[in-house]
């Protein structure tokens, strides 16, 4: 059902107002940072259900829970997933060729990885950014952004209308705020698909462990919690059209059902499509300014790739912490929020976001081509070390 609270008003005083396209977790980290620095901020949602029951599983690698932490949620966090802090990796039968101790990326403080059930892990930042006393309305989007030199004019899908001083695209990878800015960029296909799939935990399971080869290119799971696991299996992009939802827990069995180990437990589970995601690997990096004018982009809606180094959601949450820092700086240092500052957005985090999604990519390009005496664990290792670093 859709929240029937209105969008917050400009306050008197000149404080700045912000709103935030999408709440997911960039669209929900940038409110909450924002509202702790005083900001006005309003988040609208597509989904009347803030997406808080879709998903089966998450990995978080520790620069993801750092920025947890600075959000106030790492308590809730910690309670609620599965911290580990080693890769498996396996023959397909099951066979554990070798572990690899994970870099931790957050500090020797924080886990290197911790694997979470989605939706709780989404509960928990809607639950903050109500607490923030942000704006929310859910089952809304926003049909018209119409700009000037002092700010965004809003037309809301209801009718409504709001203006604000800075618009915040965080509606994922199929923006339409980044077409609305007239970004051209779109998401393409890299050949692969993922099937997934949250299922009770064998007691055997303390970590990610990988199978490479079989019928498909990996199989593999993560830990969530005490009691569950999310497991996936990815193979080559099919024509979803062709494939009946009804049969998705038949498809993914079919596959699952080769592999050893602990997957024939795994397996008994993957019953009900409706419990079954197949998704397809998207790519996109707006390499060009994600601003124009007072609307920018942040997480999924500038860039995405393959989850082949687990680092979707950690690049989302970095893109939110360093705008925030930016725009809450500027607001205390009595500095306008102009072009400049938006570029020093895009020009901090561009380097550092391009290395993560061509590292994904490569890893993704390396399985497709059969490539047998690739330098994987270079690679990870290279670009891991230097996610230490803070963004």
């Amino acid at each position: 059902m859709a929240d029937s609270r209105t969008l917050s008003q400009p306050p008197a005083g000149g404080t700045p107002t912000v709103l935030v396209i999408g709440g997911g977790a960039s669209g929900n980290a940038v409110t909450i940072l924002l509202r702790r620095a005083g900001i006005a901020v309003d988040l609208i949602e597509a989904k009347p259900d803030w997406n808080a029951t879709t998903g089966s599983g998450i990995t978080l690698q520790g620069n993801a829970l750092r920025v947890l932490r600075e959000l106030g949620v790492w308590e809730q966090v910690k309670a609620s997933g599965y911290a580990f802090g080693s890769l498996g990796v396996t023959t397909p039968d099951g066979t554990v060729l070798f572990v690899a101790e994970d870099i931790q990326t957050g500090g020797e403080d924080l886990p290197a990885t911790l694997g979470m059930q989605r939706p709780q892990l989404q509960r928990i930042l809607i639950d903050t950014v109500r607490a923030s006393g942000a704006g929310v309305r859910l089952g809304t989007t926003a049909e018209a952004l119409e700009q000037d030199a002092d700010g965004v004019s809003v037309r809301f899908s209801d009718g409504s209308e709001g203006r604000y001083d800075l618009v915040i695209g965080a509606d994922g990878v199929n923006s339409a705020t980044r077409a609305a800015i007239g970004i051209t960029d779109k998401p393409e296909p890299t050949g692969m698909a993922i099937w997934r799939i949250a299922a009770p935990r064998p007691e055997s399971v303390t970590r990610t462990d990988l199978a490479y080869g079989g019928p498909a290119y990996i199989a593999g799971y993560c830990p969530t919690s005490e009691n569950t696991i999310y497991a996936y299996v990815v193979e080559g992009c099919r024509d979803r059209a062709s494939i009946d939802p009804a049969t998705y827990a038949d498809e993914m069995r079919r596959l699952a059902t080769s592999y050893g180990g602990v997957w024939p437990e795994i397996t008994e589970h993957i019953t009900d499509p409706k419990k079954v995601n197949y998704t397809w690997f998207d790519r996109l990096l707006v390499e060009d300014s994600w601003h124009r004018g007072r609307v920018v982009l942040i997480g999924d809606a500038a860039h995405c790739c393959p989850p082949t180094m687990a680092q979707g959601a950690a690049m989302s949450l970095e893109d939110a912490l360093v705008l925030a820092e930016l725009l809450s700086g500027a607001v205390a240092d009595g500095r306008d929020w102009n072009d400049g500052l938006l570029q020093a957005y895009h020009d901090r985090r561009i380097p550092r976001v391009r290395t993560v999604v061509e590292a994904s990519l490569q890893i993704g390009q390396w399985q497709l081509d059969g490539v047998r005496d690739a330098d994987m664990a270079g690679l990870v290792g290279r670009t891991m070390n230097l996610l230490k670093e803070r963004p």
